[in-house]
Order: structure tokens, then C-alpha cells, then sequence
């Protein structure tokens, strides 16, 4: 079992950064793809950002391809989205997510349902 916790959410101005964190207890992180999601209210989760296992490939839809920058630590078990030139619409519940199944070696992931664990979020408002 793995435990996923979310930390660095906030208020911050149009234009401003935040960087989240993702850190993780139970089990070693080291050689799952993990991904950051958003969920504003009355929307479906959104799909923000995938890494593989090693962070050597990353993978950003377009709405926040050059904007959002998501790492990872694997000796310290912790997994970073740096966001930067925010925007109103950026507003939602921010989760990250590991997948633990199998995975083709160098793969990231992109959809809900291809996750296994999940962090409880983490807050972001971007005032306008």
C-alpha cells in the first residue's frame, strides 16, 4: 500500500508560481510513473502532468505544456509539480497519482483509471 500526500497549495495572483509536492510513505516510489491531476468544481479530474519511473520523459497536455514542469526525487520518494505563469482557469483540487501495475519500461500515463494510488489533494486558487 502507498500512502500519497500533497503539500503545497495556495492563494497566489494571476501570474504568480507555486510548486506542489507529492510525498509518499509504505512503499518506495522508485519505479512508479506518477502523474499530476486537477479537479475544479463540477468538472471531471484533469490530466496535468506524467512522468515515467526514472524522469526521464514527461508529458504535458497543451493547456499546460510550458508552463507546468513536473519532477521527480527518487531518493527522496517525493514528486514535484513546479507551476509558473498561472492563470484563473489553473483553480481546482490538485492530486498526484502512482501507478504500481505493471508498466511497458519508459511509459508515462495520462488517464484516471490507469492509476492506482492517490494523494487526498491539495488546493489551488489563482485569483484573477
Amino acid at each position: 500500500q502507498v500512502q500519497l500526500v500533497e503539500s503545497g497549495g495556495g492563494l497566489v495572483q494571476a501570474g504568480g508560481s507555486l510548486r506542489l509536492s507529492c510525498g509518499a510513505s509504505g512503499r518506495t516510489l522508485r519505479n512508479y510513473p506518477m502523474g499530476w491531476f486537477r479537479q475544479a468544481p463540477g468538472k471531471e479530474r484533469e490530466f496535468v502532468a506524467a512522468i515515467n519511473w526514472s524522469g526521464g520523459r514527461t508529458y504535458y497536455p497543451d493547456s499546460v505544456k510550458g508552463r507546468f514542469t513536473i519532477s521527480r526525487d527518487n531518493a527522496k520518494n517525493t514528486v514535484f509539480l513546479q507551476m509558473i505563469r498561472l492563470k484563473h482557469e489553473d483553480t481546482a483540487v490538485y492530486y498526484c497519482a502512482a501507478r504500481a501495475r505493471t508498466s511497458l519500461s519508459g511509459s508515462y500515463y495520462s488517464r484516471v483509471d490507469e492509476y492506482d494510488y492517490w494523494g487526498q489533494g491539495t488546493q489551488v486558487t489563482v485569483s484573477s
